[in-house]
């Protein structure tokens, strides 16, 4: 079972936009000594559909020496499956045995039958035993989600492979209901508020945006939301959570996640964004520095 804190890590990227393999790397090592269980790298707030393949397999193999493989679940779906396929051998080649797999998601309702084939095709194609699969639903970005009769046939055809779900749709009454269909499924949540609720349902953990930020506060939560003797400390933990999500998402989400590791570096390189999303203006930078402060936050100066 895939369980744990996993920080869905934001990419960032040189002057002329391409990968800056330091600072993904430093920002790797930071968050495993934060106490991530691992990075779901290359992921929507990561802006992996803004990167080309070859920029995908060259981050994914800097992250790989830098934290070891068995510590990254990278995002390899694309809606090319040959695409999908490519990139989820090429995790496998580096030892990167569990991904993240966003289903095809250009055609709009597609049925559960193209789903599945979809997802099929890429494990019969590949055909290695050490794959693990994380499905992601995440309809509000994709329109394409994943149901639990789907989630039935996957898990049924591929019980080894098809091992979990990332769930950014922020319905907590959808994880319970797959917590109690599919015993043994890892059901992450996708959004940070939403982990000490689904711990308490027998969740498996997280995957989440703010966990660039606060994963020490994450880990807390859930390695003792269910010891009476660490309340305090776990509410404590879950407030901080809380005010920093609620920050970032005063904002546009993926541009203010990287604002605000920026000022936690103490680098302006995390403050660009690939287009088509645009980083924050000058001004927002600054208030957000104050807003920052305000929340108890450790701000760095911002340095080229």
């Amino acid at each position: 079972m895939i369980s744990g804190v996993y920080c869905a890590s934001a990419t960032p990227v040189n002057a002329d936009l391409s990968p800056d393999l330091g600072a993904i790397t430093a920002h790797a090592q930071t968050l495993i000594a934060d106490g991530c269980d691992g990075i779901a790298l290359l992921g929507t707030t990561g802006e992996a559909n803004s990167f080309s393949l070859s920029e995908r397999r060259t981050i994914l193999e800097a992250a790989a020496k830098a934290v070891g493989p068995t510590r990254l679940m990278p995002g390899t779906g694309v809606n090319a499956l040959p695409e999908t396929i490519e990139l989820t051998r090429h995790a496998l080649s580096l030892g990167v045995t569990r991904v993240v797999m966003l289903p095809p998601s250009y055609y709009k309702g597609v049925s559960d039958e193209g789903l599945y084939r979809a997802y099929a095709k890429v494990i019969d194609t590949i055909g290695d035993n050490r794959l693990q699969v994380v499905l992601y639903h995440i309809p509000q970005v994709s329109n394409v989600p994943i149901g639990h009769d789907l989630i039935e046939r996957l898990v049924t055809a591929f019980p080894q492979t098809v091992v979990g779900i990332k769930d950014s749709a922020g319905r907590i009454e959808n994880m319970e209901a797959m917590i109690a269909r599919f015993p043994g499924f890892s059901v992450l949540a996708g959004a940070d508020p939403l982990l000490l609720p689904l711990m308490g349902m027998g969740g498996a953990g997280c995957i989440t945006a703010t966990s660039n930020l606060v994963a020490d506060s994450l880990a807390t939560v859930f390695r003792h939301h269910a010891d009476p003797a660490h309340k305090a400390e776990v509410d404590a933990a879950q407030a901080r959570i809380n005010a920093f999500r609620d920050l970032s998402n005063s904002y546009t989400q993926i541009p203010a996640i990287k604002a605000m590791v920026a000022y936690r570096h103490g680098s302006a390189v995390w403050t660009r964004t690939r287009p088509p999303l645009v980083g924050l203006t000058t001004a927002e930078l600054e208030t957000l520095k104050t807003r920052l402060t305000a929340i108890g936050a450790s701000v760095k100066d911002l340095a080229a």
